[in-house]
C-alpha cells in the first residue's frame, strides 16, 4: 500500500469514527430533548407491556380522555420489561407518542452511546495501526529486495 493510499484509508477511518461519535452525541441529545418535552407536559398512566425486547418494547395505555395509546416507535428506556407486565409510564400530554418508563430518564442513554463510540474508536485505531505496520513491513521488504539485487552496471 503506497503512503498516499495508507493516508487516505486512515483519514477515511477517522471520518467514520467521527461520524459514529457525532451520531451517538445526537442520540443522547435527542433523548434529553424528548425527556424535556415529556417533563414540560407530563402525564402519567398505567400501561400494559405488549412486546418486550432489549432495545424496543411497546406498551398500551389509556389517556384521561379514554383513548387507547400504543406509541408506534415504542417506549423510551425499555430494559428489563416483560410481556404482560403492568408499569407506570410518563408521557407528553400534547404528544402521547413520547412515552418513557416512569422514573427513568435520558441519563440511561449515555453509557450505551459512550460504549459504542469508544469501541468504534478502539477498532479504528487498531485497524490504522495494523495498516501502518503492514505498510512499514512491505517498505522494508522492498528495500531489502533492492539491496539484495545485483546492480546490472556493476562489473562482476
Amino acid at each position: 500500500m503506497s503512503p498516499t493510499h495508507l493516508r487516505r484509508t486512515q483519514i477515511g477511518l477517522l471520518i467514520v469514527a467521527g461520524l459514529v461519535t457525532i451520531m451517538m452525541a445526537v442520540m443522547v441529545a435527542g433523548c434529553y430533548r424528548d425527556d424535556a418535552s415529556i417533563d414540560d407536559n407530563i402525564a402519567t398512566a398505567t400501561a400494559d407491556v405488549v412486546t418486550a425486547g432489549a432495545t424496543k418494547s411497546t406498551v398500551r395505555f389509556y389517556t384521561p380522555d379514554g383513548q387507547v395509546r400504543s406509541p408506534r416507535l415504542g417506549i423510551f428506556y425499555p430494559t428489563e420489561l416483560a410481556v404482560g407486565q403492568r408499569i407506570s409510564v410518563e408521557y407528553d400530554s400534547t404528544n402521547p407518542d413520547l412515552v418513557r418508563v416512569a422514573g427513568r430518564d435520558a441519563s440511561l442513554s449515555i453509557v450505551p452511546a459512550v460504549s459504542i463510540a469508544g469501541y468504534t474508536w478502539l477498532f479504528v485505531i487498531a485497524v490504522m495501526v495494523l495498516l501502518a505496520e503492514v505498510s512499514r513491513r512491505r517498505r522494508l521488504d522492498d528495500i531489502d529486495t533492492l539491496a539484495a539485487t545485483p546492480d546490472a552496471t556493476t562489473p562482476a
